[in-house]
């Protein structure tokens, strides 16, 4: 059924007056705390252009400066696959909900499907959940799932996005815990898929160090990245009460204070360098000595996303991941949380679901289970037909007082789509459920993660590039 207009819910959560405080806020920060940038390359870049050096080598950046950075840089970015075919496109006047979802996070540790054992993420492990990412539907992108342990720790990084981009063609986003292995990762992937540039299927994701940091690592790898014509995630992550101010209204200041001063750099790197800015907002347990997700985390999410839409530039948030003990009701509210509110706001890209444990480790069954949930958050975020509604009175007209639609035309017709439909969980009566010797609906949902895993499969081009890879990967390790 098509719809010129839709019954669509939406959330918002900042007005027009708390934007323009934000922005002047968070300039503010800018011109008068500064941010330290560790790289001489990147801070020699910043002087040039108008910022005023400071001590131990901060930086403070002029608001004219920043609001340059905000006019030049891309209001969207488009995502393709690895043969080249467009995904998605994240930033302005994007219509309707726009959330794109990915699975993965460099976990250290892999979580059994059956059992929920921990043990170190290996290879195979890297294989296995790239696999079930690429035949899971909600998820649209592919990220670094794990640190790579079996392996001599200078290749990890190398072997990581061999196995993600052999066994996948979603677009990958790829996090590099080896900074000097950054270069050979993108040297691998162009061997093996030609101009990166030329096919936009993989993202790098950064992250400078809050607070106002930008890190030498951090600035090395975004030159990289741009000279070579590739788009990026520039990211930050604040636990309040640690690293950002205790109030969520510090923390989200602070913030993006830092996004912007990221934008800046890389428009000065290279004016119109596309980019994708936003926020992990967390809390610190000063109990449990950890990081958190709060409701006011994705309260702050949200609004990060708000002010990205205002500036007109694509957006990436937090994926209510890293709760948790397991596959359990811990991190079942989260993935809720935070898919639903993504779906209903206006975030873009939300890269990392499928890790609890403080983001430790990495549970297939848990990623299974975010899948369904995201398919139902986007269904309530997409609303439903408001036309003409003239065969709906008109179905109502023939059916009457006391009548039923069980056998009507336009319910034939339409009872297929008309409501979500899980894999994992049918809909069952009592009778039903005892009939099948009232099972328990995670027996069903690790059952399900299971079978997945038994029959995902490679792409055509598997063995082909595993070979190519194994090839390049020797020739760094010969030259090391």
């Amino acid at each position: 059924m098509t719809s010129k207009t839709a019954l669509r819910p939406h959330i918002a959560v900042l007005n027009e007056s708390q934007i323009a405080q934000l922005h002047e806020h968070s300039l503010r920060v800018l011109s008068h705390v500064g941010v330290r940038v560790d790289a001489d390359r990147a801070r020699r870049l910043l002087l040039r252009a108008g910022a005023r050096a400071g001590e131990g080598r901060r930086v403070f950046l002029p608001p004219e400066l920043v609001e340059w950075a905000l006019r030049v840089a891309p209001s969207t970015v488009d995502v393709h696959d690895r043969w080249g075919k467009h995904v998605f496109r994240l930033g302005k006047d994007v219509p309707g909900p726009q959330a794109r979802f990915g699975i993965g996070v460099t976990c250290l540790y892999y979580q059994d499907a059956q059992s929920d054992a921990v043990t170190p993420f290996t290879r195979q492990h890297v294989r296995e959940m790239v696999r079930l990412g690429g035949a899971l539907p909600s998820f649209d992108v592919i990220s670094t799932v794990g640190v790579v342990q079996d392996v001599d720790p200078a290749l990890c990084d190398l072997y990581a996005a061999l196995e993600m981009v052999a066994n996948t063609t979603k677009p990958l986003v790829v996090l590099v815990a080896d900074e000097a292995a950054f270069p050979h990762v993108l040297d691998l992937l162009e061997h093996l898929c030609g101009d990166l540039a030329a096919r936009p299927f993989v993202v790098p994701y950064f992250n400078p160090i809050t607070p106002l940091v930008i890190n030498a690592g951090t600035a090395d790898k975004m030159w990289w990245t741009i000279e070579r014509g590739l788009l990026f995630i520039y990211s930050n992550y604040g636990m309040a009460g640690a690293t950002t101010p205790i109030t969520p209204a510090g923390t989200l200041v602070l913030l993006t204070a830092e996004l912007l001063a990221g934008l800046t750099l890389s428009q000065l790197m290279k004016e119109g360098a596309p980019v994708i800015l936003g926020s992990l907002p967390a809390y610190f347990d000063m109990r449990g000595m950890g990081s958190f997700y709060d409701a006011h985390s994705y309260l702050i999410n949200l609004a990060c996303a708000e002010m990205m839409a205002h500036y007109g530039l694509p957006h990436a948030g937090t994926s209510g991941s890293g709760i948790g003990w397991g596959p359990d009701p811990i991190a079942w509210g989260h993935q809720w949380m935070n898919h639903l509110t993504s779906c209903l706001g206006k975030v873009g890209l939300v890269p990392f679901v499928g890790d609890n444990l403080g983001s430790k480790a990495f549970s297939p069954v848990l990623a299974v289970y975010a899948n369904e949930a995201i398919a139902q958050a986007r269904r309530l975020a997409q609303g439903f037909a408001w036309d003409d509604i003239t065969a709906d009175l008109d179905e109502i007209g023939r059916v009457g007082p006391g009548g039923n639609y069980l056998t009507s035309e336009m319910t034939l017709d339409l009872f297929r789509e008309a409501y979500y439909q899980s894999e994992v969980f049918p809909s069952l009566t009592l009778e039903a459920w005892q009939a099948r010797g009232c099972p328990r609906a995670m027996d069903a949902l690790r059952r399900h993660t299971q079978q997945l895993l038994a029959h995902v499969s490679a792409p055509a081009d598997h063995v082909e590039l595993m070979a190519k890879g194994e090839e390049f990967i020797q020739g760094v390790r010969r030259e090391a």
